[in-house]
């Protein structure tokens, strides 16, 4: 339900809401929040809530710190786990400087800016994340234990699968939410789950990315475990991915998708380094279906981008190499721009890739372009890429070349 200024101040009296969350995130995608009573409501509306911005990874240093949260009344919801009188209710909020400019690391903005400028190019994007995740054990001081909560393998079941109870609280905790996940599953990995989502435009799927970990951590721990959205988990075992499904429509209502593979395939490796954030990102790529060249086919679940077997509103690409560590609003603004580059300059379609990487032959394999094999080579091509200079603010850019 999208709310109005007005809505929401009348939802908090009536509704018995205690606190209001201010939700965003750091340039890497760790979600952060101030919580305000609801007497705080029409000046955060109206001024915004101050915050110290020098603590926050990427946002700058202690000489200009003050920066201020413009909450979105139609991002409002109820957070489920917690009392049923007394509510907790979360919005995202914009993030600007003290003079009301948009502040240049907020990466929602950034966002928002790529999906203005595919509108006015008479074009809007779609988006479906699915994000892998593991469950480890607690010890009884509550610290992790890196024991996998079960050894169930690929879409196994109870009672092999002790995760399927959690992922059904999961499921029903985003329904309360207004999120609503497509499927769910056992992965390949010990302990490892995955639960998917339907397709939406491309800010909400990126509030719904960010929210989905939110709510996964906090089922798992009430659970008594700790859910890990790592890479690479577990050494020797499957990673855990972020698989985004893609699909673009226009407004005179001409096919693109051609155009939108060919753009993020020209400029996936200069857009790695924000897709695979961490060291261990590289040590995911390559194997357990997580691709390592740059490539495309029909279905091929070794390919870096898959077009999956389906028909009509359902018909998507599947970008396979990003991982959950992975900023969401970073990644679909940078998707949006490639596929957009693409579009504009109707960029060849390569030739599908018939193969399977996994066990193809060397010379076979010597005439495709690799990804990037590790994060100081993701970050050397993103800061020589003219596409990312344009596209990424020198703040954050300077930030991913020092994780």
């Amino acid at each position: 339900m999208k709310y109005s200024i007005d809505e929401v101040i009348q939802y908090a009296k009536e509704e018995d809401v205690k606190f209001i969350r201010l939700a965003f995130c750091d340039i890497f995608g760790r979600q952060k929040n101030v919580s305000i009573m609801p007497h705080e409501l029409s000046r955060a509306f109206e001024h915004g809530i101050v915050f110290d911005a020098s603590a926050i990874t990427g946002f700058g240093d202690e000489a200009h710190s003050d920066l201020f949260l413009h909450p979105e009344p139609d991002t409002l919801t109820v957070l489920p786990w917690r009392p049923e009188h007394g509510k907790v209710i979360r919005m995202f909020s914009d993030i600007t400087l003290p003079d009301g400019t948009p502040f240049h690391s907020d990466t929602r903005m950034l966002l928002k800016k790529a999906i203005a400028e595919a509108k006015k190019k008479g074009f809007t994007f779609y988006f479906g994340a699915e994000q892998e995740f593991y469950l480890f054990e607690l010890d009884e001081q509550g610290n992790k234990t890196g024991k996998p909560y079960d050894s169930a393998g690929y879409m196994d079941i109870a009672p092999d699968d002790k995760g399927e109870n959690i992922r059904r609280e999961i499921c029903l905790t985003l329904e309360q939410m207004d999120i609503l996940p497509e499927s769910s599953h056992h992965e390949e990995g010990p302990g490892q789950n995955e639960i998917d989502f339907r397709y939406s435009e491309a800010l909400s799927a990126a509030d719904n990315a960010l929210t989905f970990q939110m709510v996964v951590k906090t089922i798992a721990g009430r659970n008594g475990l700790y859910a890990d959205f790592g890479a690479k988990p577990i050494k020797d075992r499957p990673g855990n991915g972020l698989h985004i499904n893609i699909s673009v429509k226009a407004s005179d209502g001409s096919d693109n998708m051609a155009y939108v593979v060919s753009g993020i395939l020209d400029k996936i490796r200069d857009m790695t380094v924000f897709l695979n954030p961490s060291v261990d990102s590289y040590a995911r790529l390559g194997s357990n279906k997580a691709p390592q060249y740059v490539s495309w086919a029909n279905e091929n679940r070794s390919q870096l981008i898959r077009i999956p077997a389906a028909y009509g509103e359902y018909k998507r690409a599947e970008l396979r190499s990003p991982d959950p560590l992975a900023n969401p609003y970073i990644a679909f603004a940078l998707i949006i721009y490639a596929g957009l580059y693409g579009i504009e300059n109707k960029s060849d379609y390569p030739e599908a890739a018939d193969i399977n990487f996994y066990n193809a032959a060397a010379d076979i394999l010597s005439g495709y372009k690799r990804l990037p094999e590790t994060i100081e080579e993701a970050r050397r091509v993103a800061k020589n890429s003219s596409f990312i200079r344009e596209h990424i603010p020198e703040e954050i850019l300077a930030g991913y070349q020092s994780i």
